[in-house]
């Protein structure tokens, strides 16, 4: 499994650079896809994803990333579709005693995965964002990395067994100090080098947003019954298996530099 798991990401890395490199439209578009693919993979925990309701969901998670590209003035219009659309489609097409859970279904896996992910786009779109996205996915890679290796050698205490129980506190102690090192890594040869009054807070609240949305997706899983969203990664799961860590990390980070840097 270990092999297959570096092989994957092997081949994905150098695709992952390419594609932040690019920007534009390019990443819009495949951030867009990638948030269609796990939304489908979300619906599809509850039995099939087959079913119209589950592709609205995913358009409207697509769709999101595009709106971000398009600029944040979208956003409120967006989002409120979001409510209106799946209850109205579930209103004329539910059965009466499944169209609460139909309808809760689908604004979730929307807000969990096309308005957090979206924000991969607008920080992608922020001054020096090639540079802010690298910083922020190649330390959360650094956060699980370190976790999952520090954990399978020193691993000793359960962190969150009824959540995951392969968690240890030694392995996210790991994680969390390789994903601070990362940030004030990146940030020194990126060539952002914001001062460290201002990098040191968002190097310690990186990891943890990383390792807390970890846990969040473990815990979504956990009470949908599966152990993968798919198995369309080899060794690795799914695209929301991917974008466990990423999607509060990215939301962290983003905001970070909308309010606290200049």
């Amino acid at each position: 499994m270990l092999k297959l798991r570096v092989a994957s990401a092997m081949v994905a890395l150098p695709l992952v650079v390419l594609l932040i490199w690019a920007g534009e439209w390019w990443y819009a578009s495949v951030v867009a896809l990638i948030l269609f693919v796990a939304t489908l993979e979300f619906q599809n925990a509850r039995g099939t994803w087959l079913q119209p309701l589950a592709f609205v969901s995913a358009g409207l998670s697509a769709f999101l990333a595009i709106a971000a590209h398009l600029g944040l003035d979208w956003m409120t219009w967006v989002v409120t579709g979001l409510v209106v659309i799946p209850l109205l489609w579930i209103t004329f097409t539910s059965e009466t005693p499944t169209a609460l859970t139909d309808w809760l279904w689908t604004a979730g896996a929307v807000l969990y995965l096309g308005w957090l992910g979206s924000h991969l786009v607008l920080l992608r779109d922020v001054a020096d964002g090639r540079d802010w996205v690298y910083l922020t996915v190649f330390s959360v890679f650094a956060t699980d990395t370190a976790a999952y290796f520090g954990g399978r050698a020193f691993g000793r205490r359960a962190l969150a067994p009824s959540i995951s129980p392969g968690k240890t506190v030694e392995g996210a102690l790991f994680g969390f100090a390789a994903g601070l090192a990362a940030v004030l890594l990146f940030n020194y040869f990126l060539g952002l080098r914001k001062e460290a009054a201002l990098i040191v807070p968002l190097a310690l609240l990186l990891p943890l947003a990383a390792q807390l949305g970890d846990l969040v997706e473990s815990k979504l899983k956990r009470s949908m019954e599966i152990k993968e969203a798919s198995y369309l990664i080899p060794g690795h799961g799914g695209l929301m298996d991917r974008l466990d860590s990423i999607l509060l990390t990215v939301v962290v980070v983003y905001y970070y530099l909308t309010w606290v840097l200049p």
